[in-house]
């Protein structure tokens, strides 16, 4: 795949931007900050060489099926309201209250009492929890970037699916989900390092064998500066991958939407 000069010229900004975040972390860690608990980049990468690759591929493994499935069920969730939000006009003040409630209410303040109903986990499975709150996550973005897209369809050609007897149904499968694509694709970039970050919150709570809250947990009782930093960056770096993916699909699959063929 070519890349254009101006996605060169981004990247090279980024890499840049990161090398000089570096600089600074280092510099402030051995000078200003040397009082305090903050590790140089190169002790957070020997803890990290030190634990090894299976060590964070067993804990992150963990982590990523129940934010995966958790941004599976939150998108489907988002993608069927957003569609009854257009079939179903009368329902709309109903469906959409129910959406603003799943963002408005925090989630850090409803793990614990999906924590009661849901229950532990089974012994090397993953966590309920976590992927409810990761469900939760990117429902929210998901809806809303559903509605707007299927709103933003071209009037023309709605009127002509009507035309040939199309009705609502047929109007939202040939004509607005089509439209609908780059505001959906957009959602989900947002809504991809959502459901991370939801899954970690909902291990957080409790009962999980292995995950990266697990991990995070322990580094915190035993002070292990270096290694909480390495888990941190690499939480980063994956909602940081997801994000840039779903760029990628976007580009790839809606690329009208960039004024391209």
């Amino acid at each position: 795949m070519h890349l254009s000069h101006e996605s060169v010229r981004s990247l090279r900004t980024g890499v840049l931007g990161i090398a000089a975040l570096v600089a600074l972390w280092w510099l402030a860690a051995v000078t200003v900050l040397s009082g305090a608990r903050i590790p140089t980049p190169d002790g957070v990468l020997t803890t990290a060489v030190d634990d090894g690759f299976g060590f964070y591929a067993l804990h992150f493994g963990m982590t990523l099926q129940e934010a995966a499935v958790g941004f599976g069920y939150g998108t489907l969730a988002g993608l069927v309201v957003a569609s009854l939000v257009l079939l179903l006009p009368v329902a709309e003040r109903v469906l959409t209250q129910v959406a603003v409630l799943s963002y408005c209410v925090p989630l850090v303040a409803i793990a614990p009492v999906l924590f009661i109903v849901i229950g532990n986990p089974d012994e090397g499975q993953r966590s309920g929890t976590a992927t409810a709150l990761a469900a939760l996550a990117v429902f929210f973005p998901t809806v809303v970037g559903t509605v707007l897209g299927l709103r933003s369809a071209d009037r023309a050609c709605l009127d002509v699916v009507r035309v040939f007897g199309g009705g609502r149904v047929r109007q939202l499968g040939t004509v607005q989900l089509v439209a609908a694509l780059p505001s959906i694709l957009a959602a989900l970039r947002i809504g991809a390092p959502a459901a991370f970050l939801g899954a970690i919150l909902g291990e957080y709570v409790g009962g999980v064998q292995r995950g990266v809250a697990l991990v995070l947990k322990i580094a915190q009782q035993n002070v292990d500066v270096e290694q909480a930093w390495a888990v941190g960056i690499g939480c980063a770096l994956v909602a940081g991958a997801f994000y840039a993916l779903f760029g990628l699909v976007g580009r790839l699959v809606t690329p009208w939407s960039r004024g391209t063929a």
